[in-house]
């Protein structure tokens, strides 16, 4: 049978690359930012810029569909999940790296059916890589088919995370002491490249062994996620349990074991669903 979705797919390639051209030619000019939920949750004309087009795009050609997008959430649209075919959308993963030209920015596009991942597109667009995984069919990086890492011991892994965008001492602390309760476990280092998408698509190629984070939202996690699990790794919620794409938390990992350590270590920061008012 004829995979349905695939045309949906090959059609996010395309406008995932003509997105990441869009945020290309931004950074030649000055740019216009402006402040979300605190004084370090930006957002550029870009970013709307960008959403714009891929939900308008889509939306002609696939009228029928659902949308949850994170300007469009931004200017008070809801982000409900439902059963539908729907597009989770970040048109700029990683816009403080984008404002202040850090190598680092993904366009990044999930697909998802009966609430479950179906694709998942991330195009790093200054290093020009397309990250993509389709249900059952594996995850690539450029064409190259990409293989978590097999590492199980905790010890001698690599972990990536990021520290967020809130300034509440209290949020700072516990992620901050996170941190140094997995360092001292010990473990080789911990890194962020500054998107949840990109830190996602470097354990799905092996060179980091897990990556987690509270306070993310699903446009951040919904494009990788997919590509995560088709290159033979697993989502876990921060607590060991399963993950909840509306949760506001992950852990993605190489493997369940290194996955399940790292959630002991952690302590849970509270947050407001994605799909709560």
């Amino acid at each position: 049978m004829a995979d349905p979705w695939q045309e949906c797919m090959d059609y996010a390639v395309t406008l995932a690359r003509q997105a990441g051209e869009m945020a290309r030619e931004a950074l030649k000019n000055e740019m216009d930012i402006m402040i979300k939920s605190s004084p370090v949750d930006l957002v550029t004309a870009t970013d709307q810029k960008v959403e714009k087009m891929l939900i308008s795009s889509i939306k002609e050609k696939y009228p029928s569909h659902s949308f949850i997008g994170e300007e469009s959430v931004a200017a008070g649209e809801k982000s409900i999940l439902t059963d539908s075919p729907t597009w989770i959308i970040d048109p700029i993963d990683g816009t403080t790296n984008f404002v202040h030209g850090f190598p680092f920015v993904a366009v990044s596009i999930g697909f998802v059916v009966n609430k479950k991942m179906e694709f998942g597109i991330v195009y790093s667009c200054m290093e020009d890589k397309m990250y993509t995984g389709r249900k059952g069919k594996g995850a690539f990086c450029n064409g190259q088919k990409l293989q978590v890492s097999h590492q199980e011991d905790v010890t001698k892994s690599l972990l990536v995370t990021e520290l967020g965008s809130s300034r509440t001492p209290e949020t700072v602390r516990i992620i901050l002491s996170n941190m140094e309760r997995l360092l001292c476990l010990p473990i080789h280092g911990i890194r962020g490249v500054g998107t949840a998408a990109l830190n996602m698509c470097l354990v799905a190629a092996g060179v980091a062994d897990a990556y987690y984070e509270m306070g993310i939202h699903c446009w951040d996690v919904a494009g990788a996620g997919i590509i995560v699990t088709e290159a033979g790794g697993v989502l876990l919620d921060v607590t060991g349990g399963p993950f909840d794409l509306m949760s506001r938390r992950i852990i993605a990992s190489s493997n369940k074991t290194i996955g399940e350590r790292i959630a002991k270590e952690i302590q849970i920061i509270p947050l407001q669903r994605d799909d709560e008012d």
